[in-house]
């Protein structure tokens, strides 16, 4: 309950709210004991014919009656002590008479409280109160229905505000969630991937505001109840009512147990749920694949084993969930039948003790003793509600853990404690003895060295795997090499800030992305301050313009849809070259950004890259002959290491490696 209690900590600094929530919840609970406590004017004064002032006239003669009984007792069992002889001190009479005195001094002081309770309550009774039996049975069926629609109204702003409560605090979670998410490194996302994440978001965010509602609902405002209902209990006759409670260690023992078991089973489930989002994601992202190899019975096959464990889960749930409601039903149905027993006992002989052991002061009567029973009947049904937060509670602590799991992550990709200014790029990017890889046994790259100046393009060529990619994202500071560095105009990267690090980098790669939103919109990502003239430069300089403004229907306003799925992938091309030439970077990184695209869209982005990488910094990953023209300087990658560097005619006549893949290259374009 740690991780829950952490995001209870949370909401609790919703100060003002919680307060009222608690304050509404108690206001429930004094009603709904008060509504019970509303039998008795019906048992023991509607019903008899009588009306207040005449019921407390009465009472106030029976117990005077009363008083002056005990009082006759108490001389005549003094006169009997007192008349004992010297010999008869110590013997069994004196210690018989002596109890008897002690017993009818209680009774008698009981008696006499309840007098003065009763004379204080009469003048007020006779002043207030209606003098028929009718008129005052309408007036305390007024009150219930009054006190009924007041609770009822305090009830309706504490739920209103009990979701106030959870979902501010839902909400303040997700945003530090999300918020930690996009601080971490590219290779979390990997290891994770984006069912866990969005598992997470969803299901499991909806399970912890759910815990969260039950916490500041029924959690509170059923236990506020029932206490209520113990303390009318209590004051007609506590010893009773701790003698009918004599099972409560037993039943917490019991939830307890049940809890333990409710919140591993929780995290089994919440599990399942993230395997099945894993499921859906591979299959319909891959719908193309899976419908081209005509694997639909396969997927068919998967989604149902991990559906079934999800079920499995679910089912165990459930059975501990049913365990759950019979256990309270019957340790309450015992508890009433205690209290029962022991009251019955004491009404039908008049008695103050049980076995020996006082229980009440006065004798109870029927009516006491029935507002008794139905007060402990009002602690039932609290008590059955209750029975479905255990579950809901666990349910949400398990979420708990799975959240703040992730949450409490920390990047290893993250701004140096005292940060170097970095200036724009203006001298050289240095890869100096670089040595990395994803897995400390399994190298990507193995001691690279390689200096490019100010305002030159690289082109990185190499078969697949040979590191082209991983090279590229250490200028951005993806990853960080084991060993070696990477270098901007003299700085190692890693003692600058990641913000002004990126801010000078542009990047325009093989899987364009566009989001879900307008081409101005994706145009501007990155440079939310840039102007509109600004924008549509951008665009012309991208050779853009001319299609957003002709072939869209909407121009700049048109949606491109999820992931750019309405325009054609050169389109796409373009608008990420004009949003990567709006930002105006001093290095850019092209990686197979023209791989995808047809022939006239590849001109077209050429024509742009060859005004747009002059005076700056340019890496171009590419296997395309038409791209190596705008290369000064060629990288011959393999196996991580580099092979060769220089310009396409050096390496063409003394790289074996780089002349075939050249070749192979001509014949496909051929």
């Amino acid at each position: 309950m740690k991780n829950f209690g952490r995001a209870l900590r949370l909401a609790l600094k919703n100060r003002w709210t919680f307060a009222a929530t608690v304050g509404c919840a108690l206001a429930v609970a004094v009603l709904w004991g008060g509504n019970i406590g509303a039998l008795f004017p019906f048992i023991e004064v509607v019903f008899k014919g009588q009306s207040l002032p005449d019921w407390v006239d009465a009472s106030i003669e029976k117990a005077e009656k009363k008083s002056g009984e005990f009082e006759g007792e108490l001389l005549e069992h003094q006169q009997q002590l007192d008349a004992l002889t010297p010999a008869d001190h110590d013997s069994d009479r004196q210690k018989e008479l002596r109890r008897d005195l002690a017993r009818i001094t209680s009774r008698l002081e009981a008696e006499r409280k309840a007098l003065a309770r009763f004379k204080s309550a009469q003048p007020y009774i006779h002043r207030y109160m209606p003098e028929g039996p009718f008129q005052t049975m309408v007036l305390v069926v007024f009150v219930l229905l009054a006190g009924t629609v007041i609770k009822d109204v305090f009830l309706v702003w504490s739920t209103i505000l009990v979701e106030r409560l959870s979902q501010r605090t839902t909400f303040n979670l997700r945003k530090q969630f999300f918020r930690r998410t996009l601080r971490m490194e590219t290779a979390s996302f990997n290891e994770q991937g984006t069912s866990a994440l969005t598992s997470r978001f969803t299901n499991d965010m909806e399970q912890l505001a759910g815990g969260l509602q039950t916490l500041f609902g029924r959690a509170i405002r059923e236990p506020l109840k029932m206490i209520a209902c113990l303390i009318g209990a209590g004051l007609i006759c506590w010893r009773l009512l701790l003698l009918s409670l004599v099972l409560a260690p037993l039943a917490a023992f019991l939830i307890r147990r049940l809890t333990k078991l409710l919140k591993k089973a929780n995290r089994r489930a919440l599990a399942g749920m993230t395997d099945l989002y894993a499921v859906l994601e591979e299959t319909i992202s891959g719908i193309k694949v899976v419908k081209a190899f005509t694997m639909e019975p396969h997927e068919r096959s998967r989604f149902h084993q991990t559906s079934k464990r999800y079920y499995q889960q679910a089912m165990k749930i459930a059975r501990y969930n049913a365990l759950v409601r019979p256990v309270n039903e019957l340790l309450g149905i015992t508890t009433i039948c205690f209290a029962i027993l022991a009251g019955a006992h004491l009404v039908l002989n008049d008695a103050t003790h049980l076995f020996n052991i006082k229980m009440s002061d006065r004798p109870l009567d029927v009516t006491s003793l029935i507002l008794f029973f139905g007060l402990l009947a009002g602690v039932s049904d609290p008590a059955r509600k209750m029975s479905d937060v255990f579950s809901r509670l666990q349910r949400a602590a398990a979420a708990a853990d799975r959240i703040y799991e992730m949450l409490d992550r920390e990047p290893t990709i993250r701004d140096p404690q005292q940060p170097v200014p970095l200036p724009r790029h203006h001298r050289e990017l240095v890869f100096e003895n670089i040595h990395f890889g994803y897995r400390p046994d399994e190298p990507v790259l193995r001691g690279i060295d390689v200096r490019i100046a100010f305002g030159e393009t690289l082109a990185i060529v190499g078969p697949n795997g040979s590191g082209k990619t991983t090279l590229a994202n250490l200028v951005l500071r993806l990853f960080d090499p084991q060993s070696g560095r990477v270098t901007i105009d003299g700085v190692d990267i890693r003692h600058v800030r990641l913000r002004q690090l990126r801010g000078q980098i542009g990047m325009v790669s093989q899987e364009t992305l566009l989001f879900d939103d307008t081409v101005y919109n994706n145009i501007r990502y990155g440079s939310p301050s840039a102007s509109t003239e600004q924008i549509v430069e951008a665009a012309q300089a991208a050779h853009a313009h001319r299609f957003i403004e002709n072939d869209l229907g909407e121009g700049y306003e048109t949606s491109v849809g999820p992931r750019g799925n309405r325009l054609s992938g050169g389109q796409r091309q373009r608008i990420a070259l004009a949003r990567a030439i709006l930002r105006d970077p001093a290095i850019m990184i092209l990686d197979e950004a023209t791989s995808q695209i047809d022939l006239e869209s590849e001109q077209l982005i050429h024509r742009a890259l060859e005004k747009f990488t002059a005076g700056r910094t340019t890496l171009i990953i590419t296997h395309r002959l038409s791209t190596l023209d705008l290369a000064d300087r060629i990288l011959v990658l393999d196996e991580g290491q580099v092979v060769d560097l220089g310009t396409h005619d050096e390496l063409y006549g003394r790289c074996t490696l780089y002349r075939r893949l050249h070749e192979i290259q001509y014949r496909e374009s051929a």
